[in-house]
């Protein structure tokens, strides 16, 4: 037995973890900022500079500005249904904040601030563009070639779906830490 302690960065004290904290959720919060104020200048910027179902070549053929609103989800899906997608948005806006507790990477709040920017980029429109409160449609205005017209918000999302995923497939946590494959026990007979 030896009297040896361990080194003291071994165990991070809670004064060490609390700067760390505060940078994660700053991440966090400046991501989710940035989403969503990019998201919402640009849609500010069609609305006012171009007329619903104007197209504008940037890069032809590749790239098209081209204003629709959007009462569904991607690919105009559930266009009857629009105050589920704004049920939805409030739920994954909520659980992401719920998650916010756990968080300890900087490439999960890169990945949940983008995701929530989205979520509340889309959410916003939802909310109080025309026709009504709670079921307003979604200004999209990006158009690639034989894909589907998207928004700032939409490119949040889907940015924020990829890094989770590659974050999961290499297994990488919420809180930063690695999972590890485990030895399977031997089965008792």
């Amino acid at each position: 037995m030896t009297d040896e302690k361990a080194p003291a960065d071994a165990h991070p004290s809670p004064s060490h973890t609390r700067p760390r904290r505060v940078v994660l959720l700053s991440l966090f919060a400046g991501f989710a900022v940035f989403a969503y104020v990019l998201d919402q200048l640009t849609k500010l910027w069609v609305t006012s500079a171009m007329v619903e179902g104007e197209r504008i070549p940037v890069l032809p053929p590749l790239l098209h500005w081209y204003y629709i609103r959007n009462s569904g989800a991607a690919f105009s899906i559930g266009e009857n249904v629009t105050w589920i997608f704004t049920i939805i948005m409030v739920g994954v806006s909520v659980a992401i904040l719920l998650q916010l507790r756990k968080l300890g990477s900087a490439w999960w709040a890169l990945a949940l601030g983008l995701l929530l920017g989205g979520a509340l980029g889309n959410l916003t429109d939802r909310l109080f563009r025309p026709p009504a409160f709670a079921m307003g449609h979604v200004v999209d205005f990006i158009q690639l070639p034989n894909f589907a017209i998207f928004n700032i918000a939409d490119s949040a999302v889907v940015s924020s779906v990829v890094i989770i995923c590659l974050l999961t497939l290499r297994g990488v946590s919420l809180d930063g830490s690695r999972l590890t494959k485990r030895k399977a026990a031997p089965h008792d007979a």
